[in-house]
């Protein structure tokens, strides 16, 4: 199946944005530099949501130290494998079409929505 021009546009658009961003958080900490967004629900209620670090964790991945990383966000971690595949059984959809249904069962957000809340209690009953 051929891609339309129009599509292509689309995805080397996501492909120059994703290289920006990984750039930006390659050359500049997000610890020392201002620019970067706080997380508004830290600053409001002092805890911690699931994504508080990620920035951080994206910057030590992108420097190869995972275990600061890790730190940081150990959901993003663990999340970047899960994503990848999701992004790949969409991707392949036409041609691997079990892969594809097997990864997009109902089950799937499901559980990754209970981690994700399990890991926002945990990280704050527990201080991570």
């Amino acid at each position: 199946m051929a891609f339309s021009t129009k599509r292509w546009w689309k995805w080397i658009a996501l492909v120059v944005i994703g290289l920006v961003g990984v750039l930006v958080y390659y050359l500049y900490n997000p610890s020392n530099i201002q620019f970067f967004p706080k997380c508004p629900f830290f600053l409001l209620t002092g805890l911690k949501c699931p994504g508080c670090g990620s920035q951080r964790a994206i910057h030590c991945l992108l420097h190869l130290e995972f275990v600061p990383a890790f730190r940081y966000n150990a959901l993003l971690v663990f999340s970047i494998p899960v994503v990848s595949l999701l992004l790949l059984s969409s991707a392949l959809k036409e041609r691997y079409p079990v892969f594809h249904n097997y990864m997009n069962k109902p089950c799937v957000p499901i559980t990754y929505l209970v981690v994700v809340l399990a890991w926002w209690i945990l990280r704050n009953l527990l201080d991570f």
